[in-house]
């Protein structure tokens, strides 16, 4: 990492610090006039020995525990980037590398789980019926296909499916890892039209590296 990325970067860690609470929400307003730091953050997160990793996602963090939604969506920003270099570190069983990310994805996971009041979220999904027509499609578009008019309607109409309760997560296993990764994705995705063009490309990346 050059210098002048770990002083973006350092100055990021210890501005933040300081902020009084009044200040929060002018001072998410303006991460977006810092046009070096996302960069440098990146490079932090590729580089696992960097010595900056660990405080970084510590403040990151704190940026998701806020509640302020303009710091919430500037980590979420990192996921794609955080969960392919979980998965790389964890592939390499390099558990020094990996602690600090794994604490902070599993964070932002604990924190997404429950409501307000601390009640364990319960999730609903419509899963429309093709029988149906939607911004995406007309059933008659189908007309020549196997997937005739007539055979769509017998597929019935739109219906619900529910996600959770979740159960808190203090550490990764083998049985746990999906389910929890699957669900920061869910989150990313719904605040998918706030990110920036270098976070959809790096959740470009992470999907074609799973493809390979």
């Amino acid at each position: 990492m050059l210098a002048m990325d770990q002083g973006v970067v350092e100055e990021w860690l210890s501005e933040y610090k300081t902020l009084p609470e009044t200040a929060v929400s002018s001072y998410a307003a303006s991460l977006k006039d810092k046009g070096s730091l996302v960069p440098a953050l990146y490079k932090v997160i590729r580089e696992n020995y960097s010595d900056l990793l660990e405080p970084v996602c510590h403040q990151l963090f704190e940026f998701y525990r806020s509640g302020e939604p303009r710091l919430q969506r500037f980590t979420l920003q990192f996921l794609p980037e955080l969960v392919w270099s979980y998965l790389s570190v964890t592939a390499c069983r390099d558990p020094h590398c990996s602690g600090c990310i794994e604490a902070l994805l599993l964070g932002i996971y604990n924190l997404e789980i429950v409501d307000k009041d601390g009640q364990s979220k319960v999730l609903s999904f419509t899963i429309p019926s093709l029988s149906k027509p939607s911004v995406y499609h007309e059933p008659s578009s189908f007309g020549s296909l196997a997937l005739t008019e007539g055979a769509l309607a017998n597929h019935g109409l739109s219906r619900v499916v529910y996600s959770g309760p979740h159960l808190q997560r203090e550490t990764f296993t083998a049985q746990n890892r999906f389910e929890v990764l699957t669900f920061l994705l869910l989150c990313y995705n719904a605040a998918l039209s706030y990110m920036t063009s270098s976070s959809l490309q790096s959740l470009c990346q992470l999907s074609s590296r799973f493809d390979m």
